[in-house]
């Protein structure tokens, strides 16, 4: 069967989606929906960056919604429940990474989005790499000991990179240390790590007492050049959170995340340069996973190696398109559906 697919934006992570859904023969591009203006009406391959595929980038939700696609990969920066709503009502099924996993950190819009998926007869999926995926390897991690004591899922890596400052600045990256509200802020903005500790309570069959988030920050000793702004002597250039889960008075999940950015930073916090997953339990388990290019990848400056964060993000969604039109209508997590794996990428050749 292929399923026919709208992609929703085509910024950093929704470029690569329309790449991997014009890749895969399994997936048809049916429509495209432009946030930005400028891009209405420009074909979609090359707003992404390839030849063009005769599809033009629309801001007219209505038209594609009369499209009648199976599913749309849903990649804005943040969700909007309104839009959700609207396109899981028309029978349409999501696959998102814009602060979706479990829909607890939206509050009120959760009920209102399960309300469309019944109304609709649809289903909406979250994922990406952290949260998402970093938690579905914490569990395939768990699940050879008989007895788990705590479940620690850490992304750790230097970000210097990556260079999205409305997205860095929101948890505190270039504030003064002191900045009221800094916590706050962290917790605002990282709301949906939280949904991923909710889901792997779940998973492990507990219901978990309570969910926080703890952080804590660095600083750097000279300026932090990041393309499009920079961070300042004495600005936060380190961000280090934990959304904890608590059961029966002790903390039994911590999806950690520590993102440093530059070679000043105070203190000078080690970074494991990718995902790791402790289990303390029966055996005890650490695994790591680590994220490389391959022989063939062509990068001449630092920002090109976010094309691989970009990949990483986008296609735990992309992949699991039909497990996704195939579930039960609702909220499903990687509780609900089968293994989701990379159906339809198998290279041609070593060089893909």
């Amino acid at each position: 069967m292929t399923y026919r697919v709208v992609q929703w934006t085509t910024g950093n992570v929704g470029q690569r989606s329309v790449i991997a859904v014009l890749d895969n023969p399994l997936l048809d591009l049916v429509g495209c929906y432009a946030w930005s203006p400028d891009k209405v009406g420009q074909d979609v391959g090359t707003l992404c960056g390839v030849e063009p595929v005769g599809i033009l980038a629309t801001d007219d939700v209505e038209a594609l919604l009369a499209l009648k696609p199976d599913c749309v990969v849903y990649n804005p920066k943040w969700p909007d429940v309104d839009v959700m709503c609207r396109i899981l009502s028309a029978g349409i099924n999501i696959v998102a990474t814009a602060g979706f996993i479990t829909g607890h950190a939206l509050g009120d819009g959760r009920a209102r989005i399960q309300q469309a998926c019944r109304a609709g007869g649809a289903s909406v999926f979250g994922s990406g790499m952290n949260p998402g995926f970093l938690n579905l390897l914490g569990l395939v991690s768990a699940g050879i000991c008989d007895r788990v004591d705590r479940i620690t899922m850490l992304e750790s890596v230097d970000s210097t990179g990556y260079d999205s400052p409305e997205t860095e600045q929101s948890v505190g990256f270039g504030q003064p240390l002191g900045a009221p509200g800094l916590q706050e802020r962290v917790a605002e903005a990282t709301a949906v790590f939280g949904d991923a500790v909710w889901l792997t309570g779940e998973a492990l069959g507990i219901d978990l007492d309570e969910v926080r988030c703890v952080a804590e920050f660095a600083t750097t000793t000279a300026p932090v050049d990041l393309v499009s702004w920079t961070i300042e002597p004495g600005q936060v250039a380190g961000v280090a959170a934990s959304w904890q889960g608590w059961y029966d008075g002790r903390l039994v999940v911590d999806l950690r995340v520590m993102w440093r950015k530059g070679r000043t930073l105070e203190p000078d916090w080690k970074v494991e340069h990718g995902y790791v997953v402790s289990i303390e339990g029966r055996p005890n388990v650490r695994t790591k996973l680590t994220i490389a290019p391959p022989a063939d990848f062509v990068a001449t400056s630092v920002q090109d190696y976010m094309v691989l964060g970009m990949i990483i993000t986008g296609l735990p969604a992309v992949n699991a398109i039909a497990a996704v039109c195939d579930a039960r209508p609702g909220i499903v997590t990687y509780n609900d559906l089968p293994l989701i794996a990379s159906r339809g990428f198998v290279s041609r050749s070593a060089a893909g």
